[in-house]
């Protein structure tokens, strides 16, 4: 698989299958990620993986727990144009696949939900951040994570990127160990894609070019 054809199959998965992956994949595949660009050769990532039993028990740990306190915003307080349509159309494309109405709120919430299982991954991670690193080192996150996603799919696996744990910052440092001085950045379900659930055929949309690029004369 090429790289284009990695990023053109790369979806955000939110069904999988219980197929196991095994932790010497996931290791390999970290190993090869680190590579990507670092400000400073700063890597700035610090994971931490759950896979087998230990996602299982966390699994259980985690259920019915209580949302802490945000340490930082997923998306911004009153989202303006062009990006509040984009994550408002994202939502409903997602919802009517599910055949989830507008008004069945309950039905909605039990969806979202379904991040706080990574949506049955077999496996996930959890990517952590020293408190004292700013936002050039906050996109050195986004390019390693990238990086692990696209070749996770060159290796027959699916992710889901997910920053909804933001809301759970706390709780998971506290189960797997990490110290007070990083904080949770995002996790990432890892797996196998149910292709048979509706949620999977979601595909974002994307606007065209000429609205976000300008080739400078």
């Amino acid at each position: 698989m090429n790289v284009t054809d990695a990023v053109r199959a790369r979806q955000s998965i939110r069904a999988f299958l219980p197929t196991p992956v095994a932790d010497d994949t996931i290791a390999e595949l970290l190993v090869t990620a680190s590579r990507a660009p670092s400000g400073g050769n700063l890597q700035p990532w610090i994971v931490y993986v759950l896979n087998g039993d230990t996602i299982d028990r966390f699994r259980e740990f985690i259920a019915g727990r209580p949302g802490d306190e945000p340490e930082y915003d997923v998306y911004p307080p009153k989202l303006w144009e062009p990006y509040r349509s984009s994550r408002y159309e994202l939502g409903e494309d997602m919802y009517d696949l599910l055949g989830i109405p507008r008004d069945d709120r309950e039905a909605r919430l039990a969806r979202v939900a379904q991040n706080m299982t990574f949506f049955g991954a077999p496996a996930a991670l959890f990517c952590f951040i020293d408190r004292g690193m700013g936002p050039p080192q906050w996109s050195d996150l986004g390019m390693f994570l990238q990086t692990f996603m696209l070749l996770a799919q060159e290796a027959g696996l699916d992710t889901c990127p997910q920053e909804a744990w933001a809301a759970y910052g706390p709780s998971v440092a506290r189960f797997v160990g990490a110290p007070d001085h990083i904080m949770l950045f995002c996790g990432v379900a890892i797996g196998h894609a149910d292709r048979t659930h509706p949620v999977n055929a979601l595909q974002s949309k994307r606007r065209p070019l000429d609205t976000w690029a300008t080739f400078v004369d």
